[in-house]
């Protein structure tokens, strides 16, 4: 069933910043309850998406989290498989354009001006002196009814071809790792650097969630933001890439489209990259 109101307020926003989420699982959380599913483990393992990925700088995490609900809803209304991933595909590529569209970059640090190679005086000069953390929030406040809209509409829409498997690498990189059909297709969002739009590789991104949802039922839900099975994830997977972080410069190219994309896969495309994160 396509939920038509949000539910989702500035406040209720504002008070899961202010429980101490982050903004990746802040708005995941917001859209899962606007959507009637917590989800409070996989929730609680998108914070390291919070900075752009472990705070390297790259996509906003709310746009992380936001990916990872809107493939939570798709799975509900469409179970497993292609049509589901294609789906979840379509609302994260929404989701970015709807983003980018209200904050001009999709990139943290071109957006905050910080990341993990910053000073500790940069950030206190962000976060404390210009008031950071309050525009972030704002961001967050105005973003997740947005966000909320652009996924009951990609999802409502009954025109959609879908291509035959493989759709989406962090959807095939969520099956090697051993994650279930639901987070599989909640992945799949990721997709050439979510909704295809050449950022941060996207089964990257789905390697490091299902590594902290695996770290979090090992450490009774506690996230650690410098995980050492994620950091050497992102490790291996910068020697593959050599050195590229971003799907449009490893592949050389943005894909035009889902069937492109696909067609990419079904080549052997990101193949080894895939192998290389999968590896425990």
């Amino acid at each position: 069933m396509i939920k038509t109101k949000s539910g989702i307020s500035s406040i209720r926003t504002v008070g899961a910043f202010l429980k101490g989420r982050a903004c990746s699982d802040t708005l995941f959380h917001v859209l899962n309850r606007a959507f009637d599913h917590p989800l409070k483990p996989e929730e609680r393992a998108a914070m390291p998406f919070a900075g752009g990925i472990m705070q390297h700088g790259y996509q906003c995490g709310m746009i992380w989290g936001a990916t990872l609900a809107a493939g939570a809803q798709a799975y509900r209304l469409l179970g497993s498989g292609p049509q589901a991933e294609t789906k979840a595909i379509i609302s994260a590529q929404r989701l970015v354009e709807s983003f980018r569209a209200r904050n001009n970059h999709i990139n943290c640090l071109e957006i905050t001006d910080i990341d993990k190679s910053s000073s500790t005086m940069q950030m206190i000069t962000y976060f404390l002196i210009k008031g950071g953390s309050i525009g972030c929030l704002r961001m967050a406040a105005r973003y997740a009814p947005e966000a909320f809209g652009e996924i009951n509409s990609a999802l409502s829409d009954k025109h959609i071809q879908a291509p035959s498997s493989p759709v989406s690498c962090a959807a095939i990189l969520a099956q090697k790792m051993g994650a279930s059909d639901m987070h599989t297709v909640m992945a799949a969002g990721f997709a050439g650097g979510i909704g295809l739009c050449g950022g941060a590789c996207g089964a990257l991104g789905s390697a490091i969630w299902i590594i902290g949802m695996n770290s979090s039922k090992e450490r009774d839900g506690k996230i650690d933001f410098k995980n050492p099975s994620a950091t050497d994830a992102i490790d291996r997977f910068m020697k593959c890439t050599d050195f590229q972080f971003e799907c449009s410069e490893i592949v050389g190219r943005r894909f035009e489209n889902i069937d492109d994309h696909a067609g990419y896969l079904r080549e052997g495309g990101c193949s080894e990259i895939i192998e290389v994160l999968a590896t425990k």
